[in-house]
Parts: C-alpha cells; structure tokens; sequence
C-alpha cells in the first residue's frame, strides 16, 4: 500500500519517495500545453538570472515564466496556458521560471523520482504512479506559499490519490475548488486585463493530455519531459 503525504512548497526538501510537485495555476499547466505545442524539453529553474544565462548557453531557447505574477520584460513568454498553447513549438527546448512550482521542483532535493503535475495530466499521473507502485508518494503543494491557501493544488493533489485507488474517481468536487481557493478567486475576480480567466479555464480542463511530466536531473540542471503513456 502507498503512503501517501503532503507538504507545502516550504515543506519541500522533507518530501521523499516519489515525488509529485503541483501546480495548477499555472505553471504545470502552462509547462503542459507547452509540450502539446511540440516543446522537446523545459528546463526549470528558480531565479530570473539563471534562466536568461541559460538561455545564452543553448542557442533557439526560450524562456516562459512570471516573477510575481507578471512577465519579465526580457522573458519570450509569460506563465499562460492561453499564450503557450497558440505557438509551434517544434523541438524548442524551454527555459521557465515561476514563483511557486519551479521553485517546487528545485527544493525537492530528496526525491527518488520526480514528477511535475495538474489538472490536464492528472489522470496520466495516477496511472503511471501505479505502474511504478512506490512505496512513499509525496505530493509538493506548492500553492501553499506567498500567504496564498494552495487549495487549487492540494484538491488536484487529492484527485490523482483518489485516482490511483479508483481510476473511476470523479473530478467535479475537486476542479470545484479550483475557483474557491484563494489563487482561484484572484483570477476570476475583477478585470482580466492579462487574460487570466482564459488561463483558468484552460487550467481545470482534467485529464486533457495522455502524458506525464517527469523531471530528472542533469548535473546541477532539470530537465522535465513529455512521457507519453
């Protein structure tokens, strides 16, 4: 039987076994559409500065990702499932760094194997999760930061563990709670200057892509790729 646990995103490096970091709004959403886009790989990163020399030191790179919500002027692209997802991405490798789930990936330094995760590949998650049949899943929920309440992760954290004891399992109570918790409130409140509602809707579309998001590490780098199932 697995054991599963739950840690916030400063709970990080106490997550062992397999680990899973989550983040539905949005960067695990975006990493996602990224790859349906024909991305080759992402490479995460946790500061600004080391994802522009990155950039440098791999010709054709680019870099997606947010600090505080908004685009950094000398990023190609933001945190937006909705921006991502209209571009050829054909073999591009991709640079993203975000304020909570890179952060996410990087301070899980005890993982045995490493997963990114949301809503689109939930469903794939859970399954290769009971292929691999770990003994300790641990799930990052890295909504749990920046005095937010994470619950928009921690509900699709909950759902792949209901998914893996029940491939059968529902999604509706969860995605419900997408739009409760507190990240979920800001990007449906008020204007949408930035085109944050569309992102929210393109983020709770459960089970979208038949793929995994694996991420492995390479030297002092990580590489997160499209595991197809």
């Amino acid at each position: 039987m697995i054991d599963f646990k739950y840690f916030s995103l400063d709970e990080a490096n106490r997550a062992r076994g397999l680990v899973v970091v989550i983040d539905v709004l949005r960067a695990f959403s975006t990493a996602a559409y990224a790859f349906n886009a024909g991305a080759e790989k992402i490479m995460p990163v946790a500061g600004v500065e080391e994802a522009l020399q990155l950039k440098q030191r791999i010709p054709g790179s680019l870099v997606m990702g947010e600090v505080d919500g908004i685009k950094p002027l000398e990023f190609d692209f933001g945190n937006s499932p909705a921006d991502i997802s209209t571009l050829d991405l054909n073999g591009k490798t991709m640079i993203q760094r975000t304020s909570a789930g890179t952060q996410g990936i990087v301070l899980a330094e005890n993982a045995k194997q490493l997963f990114a995760a949301s809503f689109v590949v939930a469903k794939a998650t859970a399954k290769k999760i009971q292929r691999l049949n770990p003994e300790v899943v641990s799930f990052i929920i890295t909504g749990e930061s920046l005095g937010r309440d994470g619950d928009e992760d921690r509900a699709c954290g909950e759902y792949i563990h209901a998914l893996i004891e029940d491939p059968a399992a529902d999604h509706t109570a969860f995605i419900d709670r997408v739009g409760n918790s507190s990240a979920g409130k800001s990007f449906l409140g008020g204007s949408d200057l930035i085109g944050l509602k569309e992102d929210y809707k393109m983020s709770i579309q459960s089970n979208l892509f038949s793929f995994t998001l694996p991420v492995h590490r390479d030297g002092s780098l990580f590489i997160m790729c499209c595991d197809q199932l």
